[in-house]
């Protein structure tokens, strides 16, 4: 006897709002930080613990085009869960519920995130003198 039970509607009644995609990113990049952070932390103790050569492999490829683009993408992911995580401080505390401000605050967040990170890249860039 096959039971037609009624399915939760939630997948065809709810549309993709900035406030979802942004609670969302706060949990994804706290994952990333954790998982590909302490990855990286492990696989740098290991090289140094190995040796020369083993530590210069790491820094190898640390600094190769794809290290680069990893080492960026653990720093957005950083101001991304920071600015996030200070957002949900504040609306703890019971500010920003309001539709408007939700929304602009999300937003904020996600720009902040960007030009945190290209700003900590710009600084770290002409500061050790590689640009």
């Amino acid at each position: 006897m096959a039971h037609t039970r009624p399915l939760s509607p939630h997948l065809t009644i709810w549309k993709w709002r900035i406030t979802m995609a942004i609670s969302i990113m706060h949990r994804a990049t706290g994952m990333a930080l954790v998982f590909a952070g302490l990855l990286l932390f492990a696989l740098w103790l290991l090289a140094a613990a190995a040796g020369k050569e083993a530590y210069e492999m790491f820094a190898g490829l640390a600094a190769s085009p794809i290290g680069w683009l990893i080492w960026v993408g653990i720093s957005w992911s950083f101001f991304q869960h920071l600015l996030s995580g200070i957002r949900h401080l504040l609306m703890d505390s019971g500010w920003g519920y309001e539709l408007g401000v939700a929304r602009a605050s999300a937003i904020w967040v996600f720009v902040g995130a960007v030009l945190l990170t290209a700003a900590f890249w710009a600084a770290f860039c002409f500061g050790s003198g590689l640009v």
